[in-house]
């Protein structure tokens, strides 16, 4: 047989197929329009575009023009759930970030002159894990101890091993018996409360430091912070953040005399040293005061880096990097568990399991129903926020989007000759399913290489 006699693959023939058919162009359009999004919306309905100032019907379009199907992009911020949506997620990260920093989105450019610091606050230890260190550019031993130590449980107390960036063990614990699962899982469900309980003590300690009463720290200065979420190999978050002070009004107002940069950076390692949040269920498995770990790292920010200070550029980098991950990059699974039978099918390791497992057993008793344990199950138990800011850090994602489809829609007007007329769109959509048919996958993923290569 030849190799121009062989069968074609179903999803080519399938595309080639649809070529033919009428409306193909429009059907191939939609599509291209994702950018590669790999589990769009499909959207059933009519829409029509109303000139504002006059009531005028300017264009009426159905999802019959699609071929039946108006197609969205899905929007969702993960990387492994869709790259093409999450590249937009972080874009827009990336300039909410960069705006609280060096101005722009309606942010004046002074705001870079602000006392501002890039906190890094870490979980405390549960037990000794296997882990990577490093000093003076060489890979120290794992955790030196003396020969034959061991825990209770007769595991070795020690490891001498200089463990490479891609080395299994990362993250497991020595012992699994000596390891607090049940600590662990409830802080990470808390971190987002402690998070809170933070703020709140930052604000007190700068009032303290800069001999002020609350109430007259609110009248004279504001805090404002951003924040990622980053799951480290153990599976614990840590969070990074900008953390900025600014004058009453926010970002566009001179912050008073007294704040500076040192004051700053004192009164964010005192807060995240002293702030406490009490765990429930003691009754079950004892008693459970969460705190952040003692690794704190506090740096100052600067606009094109002097000394050992960040730069402005570098941080928003790095915060809009960990925007699009979640709890995959620490061995779990993307979607949600629905039942206790799935948890022996998870292709997770050890550790990752005994954490899912216990949020699994915590979560169906009553004193940890708040929690929320077995919904987040696959997150390891944190059910927060991967971003968040205060409200007038910079500017929001909602706005950004929205100025995304004010372009769009000044597009549409000038392909269809509306010329400078205000227009509005008026439509009445449900929801008719999502994904792609296997000709329609084909040509999504034709798109998404091609970003892909264009990116590279």
């Amino acid at each position: 047989m030849t190799t121009s006699s062989l069968p074609l693959p179903k999803d080519v023939s399938a595309l080639i197929d649809r070529a033919g058919e009428p409306g193909f162009e429009a059907w191939r359009r939609q599509i291209i329009r994702l950018g590669g999004c790999t589990n769009p919306i499909h959207l059933v309905g009519t829409a029509t575009v109303v000139d504002s100032s006059t009531g005028e019907a300017l264009l009426s379009y159905g999802s019959d023009v699609y071929g039946g199907r108006l197609l969205t992009a899905c929007g969702n911020r993960r990387a492994t759930v869709c790259p093409t949506c999450a590249r937009i997620y972080q874009a827009d990260t990336y300039q909410l970030i960069r705006a609280g920093l060096v101005g722009g989105k309606s942010v004046g450019e002074e705001v870079g002159g602000h006392p501002r610091v890039f906190a890094t606050l870490t979980a405390p230890g549960f037990g000794p894990v296997h882990t990577r260190r490093e000093r003076d550019s060489r890979v120290r031993a794992c955790r030196p101890r003396k020969s034959g130590e061991s825990c209770p449980h007769g595991s070795l107390a020690g490891c001498h091993a200089r463990h490479t960036d891609d080395d299994p063990r990362l993250g497991e614990p020595l012992c699994p018996r000596c390891y607090d699962y049940a600590g662990a899982v409830l802080w990470q469900a808390q971190s987002g409360g402690l998070w809170h309980r933070f703020v709140l003590e930052l604000r007190r300690e700068i009032a303290r430091t800069a001999g002020l009463s609350r109430g007259e720290f609110g009248e004279s200065a504001r805090l404002s912070y951003a924040k990622v979420a980053e799951y480290q190999r153990r599976g614990l978050v840590h969070f990074h953040a900008v953390i900025r002070l600014d004058g009453p009004e926010g970002a566009n107002s001179t912050p008073p005399g007294w704040a500076t940069t040192a004051l700053l950076s004192a009164a964010v390692r005192g807060a995240a040293e002293r702030v406490r949040l009490l765990a429930p269920g003691w009754d079950i498995v004892g008693p459970r005061l969460l705190r952040f770990g003692e690794q704190i790292d506090v740096r100052p920010i600067s606009a094109f880096g002097a000394g050992e200070r960040l730069t402005s550029a570098a941080v928003t980098g790095y915060i809009a990097k960990y925007a699009t991950k979640g709890a995959e990059t620490a061995g779990a699974v993307d979607g949600r568990i629905h039942g206790a039978r799935d948890l022996v099918l998870l292709p997770v390791r050890a550790h990752v399991l005994r954490m899912i497992s216990t949020c699994w057993w915590l979560g169906g008793l009553p004193d940890f129903a708040s929690l929320g344990l077995r919904r987040w199950a696959h997150m390891l138990g944190y059910g927060g926020h991967f971003s968040s800011k205060s409200r007038r850090y910079s500017t929001t994602l909602t706005a950004l989007r929205q100025a995304r489809a004010e372009h769009r829609a000044e597009e549409q007007r000038t392909a269809f000759g509306f010329g400078s007329r205000p227009t509005v769109t008026v439509g009445a959509w449900r929801y008719a399913g999502r994904g792609y048919s296997p000709e329609a996958a084909l040509l999504a993923a034709s798109v998404r290489e091609g970003g892909a290569s264009r990116g590279a």
